[in-house]
């Protein structure tokens, strides 16, 4: 095996890099693009990428231009023409809509038509898998800076596309309140990314359906017994619920904030406290409704040994993309719990835009 890093451990670096501020290089065929995240830009950075020469843009997602009134010719996303002038400031106000209602008005914005896109939706999807606000920019050049990562375009692609394989790291004894006989199994992917865990109560059958629940991590919630959702309730209502049939496993996926991670979902209930519902606070940082991939709590289910679940949700998403997985769901057990007064509208828009069951 050669000490060299592989497509998939280059785009681990790339993630880090970015999420400290530094560029990252995209390479495809005889093309090469540089990327910086606008979170974290800085301005000696920005003045660096003025020595470069060429004419950079910004990248932004379709739901962040349509919330700023940009044009995105490319469909899913938008390439804004820079100031003259541009300015650290600036490229944050459209990047991030903390100011948003106090000044709407950023533009007029004037996107590209003309060109190639592919690398541009490219450095926002790595954005989104870094955790970091789905704004780049990006700056075509003829030749790579000394040091920096640089990734291949195609390679990079068909690593998003795909969930990268688990691994079983460990798994031990842990006594809960809910059931004595349970055991943590820690899964790692491949591409650097979060761990993942179940928690096995009992020892199931593999050859039945297993009372099973895909949990989302939520900080908020599962920790600190947050109002604004109903994710602890149900962690431990679904933990409770297997601890009395003697057998159950949860899937505890780390997929913070439906998987745009724990600052930006910080960010969106900023929004939510200016009047935006938990789906308009997601598009006005640039996300989709939902960004999680499920396919993960299959391939945890798989590793395991079960290939049949009785799903305890509420959402039918889950239910879809389990069966589009290969783990067949023989039922699905409904999980209501934890409704408040705080939390209801939170709760009504999960049902009305998101489908929920509830």
């Amino acid at each position: 095996m050669s000490l060299i890093p592989d497509d998939t451990e280059r785009l681990s670096r790339a993630r880090a890099d970015l999420r400290i501020g530094l560029p990252v290089v995209l390479r495809d065929q005889d093309r090469l693009m540089l990327m910086l995240a606008v979170e974290t830009l800085s301005q000696d950075r920005l003045a660096a990428l003025a020595t470069l020469g060429g004419t950079p843009h910004l990248a932004i997602t379709d739901r962040r231009a349509g919330t700023l009134k940009a044009r995105a010719y490319d469909g899913d996303l938008a390439r804004i023409q820079l100031p003259p002038d541009v300015g650290l400031t600036w490229l944050t106000s459209v990047a991030d809509p903390a100011d948003d209602l106090r000044t709407p008005m950023k533009g007029p914005l004037n996107a590209l038509r003309e060109g190639p896109s592919d690398m541009d939706r490219l450095s926002l999807r790595i954005l989104k898998s870094a955790h970091l606000l789905p704004a780049a920019l990006n700056l075509p050049v003829t030749e790579v800076p000394a040091d920096l990562t640089v990734l291949n375009a195609a390679a990079t692609r068909a690593i998003l596309g795909e969930a990268s394989p688990l691994h079983p790291a460990i798994s031990a004894r842990v006594p809960l309140a809910t059931s004595e006989n349970s055991r943590v199994h820690v899964f790692r992917p491949e591409d650097g990314g979060e761990d993942h865990y179940a928690i096995e109560i009992g020892r199931p059958p593999r050859d039945k359906p297993v009372l099973a629940r895909l949990h989302s991590a939520c900080f908020t919630g599962d920790i600190l017994g947050s109002l604004k959702c109903d994710c602890g309730p149900q962690l431990r209502g679904a933990l409770a619920q297997m601890g009395e049939e003697g057998a159950g496993v949860l899937l505890y996926l780390n997929q913070e904030g439906r998987g745009i991670g724990l600052a930006n979902k910080m960010r969106a209930y900023s929004l939510q406290d200016q009047g935006f519902d938990t789906v308009e606070a997601n598009h006005r940082l640039g996300f989709e409704d939902d960004e999680r991939d499920f396919r993960i709590g299959a391939a945890l289910l798989k590793e395991m040994g079960f290939s049949s679940v009785r799903l305890l949700t509420n959402n039918p998403r889950k239910i879809a993309m389990m069966e589009k997985a290969g783990v067949g769901v023989t039922e699905r057990v409904p999980l209501k719990v934890g409704e408040n007064p705080l939390n209801a509208q939170y709760l009504a828009t999960k049902a009305k835009k998101s489908g929920h069951l509830l």
